[in-house]
């Protein structure tokens, strides 16, 4: 089999821009350039590798695919520029974390990334239940994700643990108390979006059912400020409590593993973000 880097890099682009004209955009060639290296590719490997769908999505066999591309793409950057005798070039590293972690910990990483000329970093905001999911369909090259399990190909190691509070305003927690405690089957909670679990678990744990008011605040400092509002309770990560906030409960709260997943690839680039993430992590997260 004979897979030609810029058939690759065209199906990569077709997944990250949806559409093959955005795919050519991207690539700076037409359309019609595109849609003859993915025919080509197609040709090559005897499968079907682009949904053409609204986004156009990469079949099973395409993500395989993407993968290999993206891996390519890192290890080509970093031979380039290792050979470029001084001229630095750019490589793009592409990311899964949650948002909780991007609202606290993962900025540190940023900020040292911020002061490397030579990365791009593409940021891809996903629940840590599913970032791994990204690892498997070639979206990224590592993930902050709640998963222990390797993804195949990847490496894995125990970063720590985030701890989320449930909390209020004083006054909601006053309005819905229930005699030592708040009355949680009617108190309105908010929840990050339909994957966010962390308050329908708690309510699970303690024998309550949803209640009847469920808001939705899709951003993790949205959702904070939403919650400081007096818009219902919700469960924060203890690096951003204040005094806005009272927790539910002495003892209550919910502690999230996180696992640094990335591919199993020999790249400087790859192990110095990782070398980030292990100091940021360490300085935010839990141990036990």
């Amino acid at each position: 089999m004979d897979l030609v880097p810029a058939q690759l890099a065209a199906l990569a682009a077709i997944a990250d821009h949806g559409t093959f004209e955005a795919a050519a955009r991207h690539l700076n060639v037409t359309a019609s350039a595109v849609s003859q290296r993915i025919r080509a590719l197609e040709s090559e490997v005897g499968q079907v590798v682009v949904q053409r769908t609204v986004p156009c999505r990469p079949t099973a066999a395409g993500e395989v695919l993407v993968r290999l591309a993206r891996q390519t793409r890192l290890l080509h950057d970093e031979v380039r520029d290792a050979l470029a005798h001084g001229h630095v070039g750019t490589v793009e590293l592409s990311v899964a974390v949650n948002a909780d972690s991007l609202a606290t910990w993962f900025g540190d990483v940023i900020g040292e990334v911020a002061t490397w000329s030579d990365v791009a970093l593409r940021l891809h905001v996903e629940d840590q239940a599913f970032s791994a999911d990204q690892l498997r369909a070639g979206g990224v090259l590592a993930a902050v994700t709640s998963e222990p399990t390797a993804v195949q190909g990847c490496s894995v190691e125990h970063l720590g643990l985030l701890r989320y509070v449930p909390c209020a305003t004083p006054q909601l927690a006053e309005r819905w108390r229930r005699g030592r405690g708040p009355d949680w089957a009617a108190m309105p909670v908010v929840v990050f979006n339909e994957k966010d679990s962390l308050q329908h678990d708690l309510l699970a744990a303690r024998g309550v059912a949803e209640p009847p008011v469920v808001h939705r605040v899709p951003t993790s400092a949205d959702f904070r400020e939403a919650v400081c509002r007096g818009l219902g309770w919700g469960m924060i990560p203890v690096p951003q409590l204040d005094g806005r906030l009272v927790p539910l409960g002495s003892r209550l709260h919910v502690d999230v593993p996180l696992f640094w997943q990335r591919w199993r690839l020999d790249s400087p680039t790859l192990d110095r973000l990782t070398d980030a993430v292990r100091r940021a992590s360490g300085r935010v997260l839990r141990r036990a």
